[in-house]
């Protein structure tokens, strides 16, 4: 089991990609924690997660700095430690253009995706950094590294998340605490309805994509939830600052060379290209 014994936090466990990620590490042998913002998700969620391992869920709105705090307790009266941090909560919304939405709603979801993120990790820094060892997995998402019309704020979150990952990975890499995100790709969650009842203000291709997904499938979180294994294992150590793409990247090649390769490399990052590289020499 490549997770025995590991405790991890879940930011968004209880249900979609999060729940997925939790019973993947679950088989993997971890303990658990697993955070929503209802009782009633985190209910469900529990009687179904705890078949396959311990688990332990408690009601968490990471937009409340209290309530990450509380969670942290939580977790280490229940486990006494924490080695890894899953930040796979997050809001879609506003759906249309700037011009229409409303801009409260706007600013909730970067307190929600970014902020939150921001500050769970935050949290939980301490404790990593005097272990001097932890795994931090962020999650991006569409929008992140293109431009995403009509979803400006969710794409704003997820490029930001992206680059705080990377950011924050230099900080801490003295302390053998590695940052990555994930890319999942399109998969079907509460967020393909959403879009769907959005309608137009969705936009004409994003609203025909959703309804053909939504008719074929699209990809599995489990995929996601494999990729996150890896980032959370001993298998990736040293691997850091990356965003990887749980769909596209080759992500279950990676061995010790190859991590040392990319980490030399500018690859999986936020960068501007011009063909090649334009912080390298031509």
């Amino acid at each position: 089991m490549k997770l025995r014994d590991k405790v991890a936090i879940i930011i968004g466990g209880s249900r979609g990609i999060g729940k997925a990620v939790a019973k993947a590490f679950l088989k993997e042998g971890a303990k658990v924690a697993i955070a929503a913002r209802t009782g009633v998700d985190i209910d469900i969620a529990l009687k179904d997660l705890s078949i396959e391992g311990q688990v332990i869920g408690t009601i968490t709105d990471v937009s409340k700095e209290q309530d990450i705090q509380n969670l942290l307790e939580y977790t280490l009266r229940k486990y006494k430690t924490m080695d890894i941090l899953v930040n796979a909560a997050g809001i879609q919304g506003p759906i249309g253009p700037l011009a229409e939405v409303n801009i409260s709603e706007w600013i909730d979801n970067i307190h929600i995706n970014l902020i939150g993120t921001v500050r769970c990790c935050k949290a939980v820094l301490p404790i990593m950094m005097s272990k001097k060892r932890g795994k931090i997995i962020n999650f991006s998402g569409g929008g992140a590294t293109s431009p995403r019309p009509n979803f400006s704020a969710y794409a704003c979150s997820k490029a930001a998340i992206v680059r705080f990952t990377e950011t924050l990975a230099m900080e801490v890499k003295d302390y053998g605490i590695d940052v990555n995100a994930v890319a999942p790709g399109a998969v079907n969650t509460r967020m393909l309805n959403e879009i769907i009842k959005a309608g137009e203000k969705a936009g004409e291709k994003e609203l025909s994509e959703a309804i053909e997904r939504s008719k074929k499938g699209g990809n599995s979180p489990e995929m996601a939830a494999g990729l996150a294994v890896f980032l959370a294992s001993e298998d990736s150590d040293g691997l850091t600052g990356r965003l990887i793409s749980a769909v596209w990247d080759d992500w279950k090649t990676f061995d010790d060379k190859t991590i040392v390769e990319i980490n030399r490399s500018s690859i999986y990052t936020l960068r501007r290209i011009d063909g090649r590289n334009y912080m390298e020499k031509k």
